[in-house]
């Protein structure tokens, strides 16, 4: 679980997105960091045990920055509003697919999977899909995945409108070929991230993505 503080401290930056406020509340920043880590080695400990792949992973590997890059942006906010996390078997720049937590209050979310990928990383997951079409299927229209997830994620920003040259339109996996971002998430309320049923949530999540992170990265080593 999350400490009160730490969302307290998120909905505040969030009114009081300027440098002259945070540098007057770095201490509030530091606990609330140090939080958040508590809480994503504790993940990486339980989690490692099924996914050897992170189990030497530690929660900086795994932490992004909370400065916001403004250099091509028109909102010039210099914070971010939350605290992520990106749990790759190679670290958070890595190439592979990975799991995923958002802590935002009123947009927590759990999940992963890879985003955006390379266009040579795209294309060798097409393959795989494509080859083995039976096997996706069965990851992600399995019960459990469903039950937490429902599906892959098909919003228009990770969607092509058509399939992908080289594959015929009549093609079976069509749907799941036209995906540029394969990936899956789902939300967490504000209420369980500082309940105890916190970890339980996101090791099952990750438990249920874990087999959608193996077909992905067996298609890309």
């Amino acid at each position: 679980m999350l400490l009160v503080s730490t969302l307290k401290f998120l909905k505040d930056l969030k009114k009081n997105n300027n440098k002259p406020w945070f540098d007057a509340h770095r201490k509030e920043y530091e606990n609330a960091k140090a939080d958040f880590a508590g809480f994503i080695d504790e993940l990486i400990k339980k989690h490692g045990k099924k996914d050897e792949t992170i189990s030497h992973l530690k929660a900086k590997d795994c932490m992004f920055r909370i400065n916001r890059d403004v250099r091509f942006s028109k909102d010039k906010s210099p914070y971010k509003c939350n605290m992520g996390a990106y749990i790759n078997r190679g670290g958070k720049k890595s190439l592979f697919g990975g799991y995923y937590f958002h802590c935002e209050p009123g947009k927590s979310f759990v999940g992963g999977g890879l985003w955006m990928p390379m266009p040579s990383e795209l294309h060798k997951i097409r393959q795989e899909i494509d080859y083995n079409l039976s096997d996706f299927k069965k990851i992600v229209e399995s019960k459990k995945f469903k039950s937490v997830y429902h599906t892959v994620s098909r919003d228009a920003e990770y969607t092509l409108s058509r399939i992908p040259k080289g594959y015929e339109a009549d093609n079976p996996a069509a749907e799941y070929l036209k995906l540029k971002s394969v990936v899956a998430t789902a939300s967490v309320p504000d209420s369980t991230l500082t309940s105890k049923e916190l970890s339980k949530k996101i090791t099952t999540a990750f438990e249920t993505l874990q087999p959608l992170l193996e077909f992905i990265n067996h298609a890309i080593i």
